[in-house]
């Protein structure tokens, strides 16, 4: 495992196991066993207690594993901030989270959600605080009022959507850019995720190393220093997405996947959302 060090000076591990839609304990055990120990989960996903559940199943002390969690937008648009945190910590069986998000940056509200973020971090609650889905004009506004840095940017991220100058954006931040859906199969958009699991560019730079399409675009995003969770419910899935520390692309390899770019979204907009 490679890390990332936050601008709390907590360690994070470069890649982690997503959990949206996983709603059995088995998938997590899983990737407990391959060697993941962050795990990387929401309000909104309902399946924070099964993920506190691996957690004690697994046997690993609470500060193995780096949990990351999020603020629903229902509970930012009903002001019911510290009533879902702490409805979290209970579900997961915890009384802090290693990082806490903002899930989307819900209009008037997300600023005044930023604020509550900073009592959690400052209380002990929330290790680590930082957003989801934010777009610059969206850090800006937090910008005006933030006390703490974001330590993380969590993003929809790939190779057909590389999103540059946000990156170089919350790097000059201090903050840390961190892919969802980093194999491209984010809202369900198979075509999308096929013609990406299938490309050509990428799957030459794999027969160099002998890996995986999968492999290679998740040793991209760690080259460029972005964290990357990616989900799977399959045991052997699991295992060769953390297969990948054992090489390293070269420049000209990083700028090819670079100019794969298409601003091709998956997931939603982060400028037009409706729930």
């Amino acid at each position: 495992m490679e890390y990332v060090k936050l601008n709390t000076g907590a360690k994070m591990p470069m890649l982690g196991l997503g959990v949206y839609g996983i709603d059995t304990t088995e998938s997590i055990l899983s990737a407990f066993e391959a060697g993941y120990r962050s795990i990387d989960t929401a309000s909104g996903y309902n399946n924070e207690e099964i993920v506190g559940q691996a957690v004690r199943e697994s046997g690993l002390k609470r500060e193995e594993v780096f949990i990351t969690t999020k603020l629903s937008n229902s509970a930012q648009r009903e002001g019911r901030i510290e009533e879902e945190f702490a409805q979290s910590l209970e579900k997961l069986g915890t009384d802090y989270v290693d990082l806490y998000l903002i899930h989307w940056p819900v209009a008037e509200h997300y600023v005044d959600s930023w604020l509550a973020l900073e009592k959690f971090h400052k209380d002990g609650r929330a290790k680590a605080i930082g957003v989801s889905n934010f777009q610059d004009y969206h850090l800006e506004a937090i910008k005006k009022v933030w006390s703490v840095v974001p330590a993380m940017n969590q993003i929809e991220l790939h190779p057909f959507l590389t999103q540059k100058p946000l990156i170089a954006l919350c790097t000059a931040e201090g903050i840390i850019p961190e892919s969802w859906s980093p194999l491209g199969g984010g809202g369900g958009a198979k075509d999308i995720k096929d013609n990406l699991l299938t490309n050509p560019t990428i799957a030459d730079i794999g027969k160099k190393y002998g890996k995986s399409i999968a492999q290679v675009i998740l040793r991209w995003n760690i080259e460029l220093g972005i964290v990357t969770i990616p989900k799977s419910v399959n045991p052997e899935r699991i295992k060769a997405n953390i297969d990948i520390f054992d090489f390293a692309l070269t420049p000209d390899e990083i700028s090819a996947i670079d100019a794969l770019n298409k601003n091709q979204r998956t997931g939603p907009d982060p400028d037009n959302f409706n729930f």
